[in-house]
């Protein structure tokens, strides 16, 4: 896709989630009535509830697509600072820099996004993703806006088909990416993308909470 239309999808997500409910909503009903609605950057990744390896999963394709599912919703970072999930990667991508806007492609990110003001450049976002290529622990600004910080949690081949676990302390990575004290979130999202590399994926994600320890 054009890149000054992936910068503007991707201050869109940051500035404020629910825009998404403007665009076409293609996912399943069992999705809705859970709450997510979705966001269109290039097209649209596929989005199902499935029963996956005995556990009950929204299961994301991208076909050189990308899409978000979010939800809507604030959460009390005082209360239930930490965030869980599994995911199950089916296939990484190809991609010689994931760091530049070209490359900027993930078969699995998770976003929480923090809205400080009124405006784009008052909301931030921490985008926990599954890398390709780059190391466990390795961070970075967005190519796109610096007011969004990936974070590898996962990367490479060698988990695929696994379910991984992962747990966050999302006020202390707040604190440790930006330098600043977060009460609340108004938002989380996920999303499965392969459009700027015309890549495909099947990422399956599960047991999403956010909780006190």
């Amino acid at each position: 896709m054009i890149l000054h239309q992936r910068l503007s999808a991707a201050l869109v997500l940051l500035y404020t989630l629910s825009s998404a409910s403007s665009a076409a909503n293609s996912i399943p009903a069992s999705l809705g009535k859970l709450g997510w609605k979705e966001r269109s950057f290039s097209g649209y990744s596929r989005y199902t509830l499935v029963d996956h390896q005995g556990t009950r999963a929204i299961r994301g394709q991208a076909d050189a697509s990308a899409s978000a599912l979010y939800q809507d919703e604030s959460i009390d970072l005082r209360k239930t600072p930490i965030l869980r999930w599994q995911w199950q990667v089916g296939n990484t991508f190809d991609i010689r820099d994931e760091r530049s806007k070209a490359g900027d492609d993930f078969p699995a990110r998770v976003y929480v996004v923090y809205k400080k003001g009124p405006f784009p450049w008052n909301t931030l976002a921490i985008n926990y993703v599954w890398s390709s290529g780059n190391d466990i622990g390795d961070h970075w600004g967005s190519a796109y806006t610096d007011k969004s910080h990936v974070v590898v949690l996962q990367s490479g081949d060698s988990h695929l088909g696994q379910w991984m676990s992962e747990r966050r302390d999302v006020a202390q990575d707040f604190k440790t990416f930006f330098g600043i004290d977060v009460k609340k979130i108004n938002g989380y999202a996920i999303m499965v993308d392969g459009d700027n590399t015309g890549s495909t994926a099947t990422t399956w994600f599960a047991d999403i909470d956010f909780s006190e320890q």
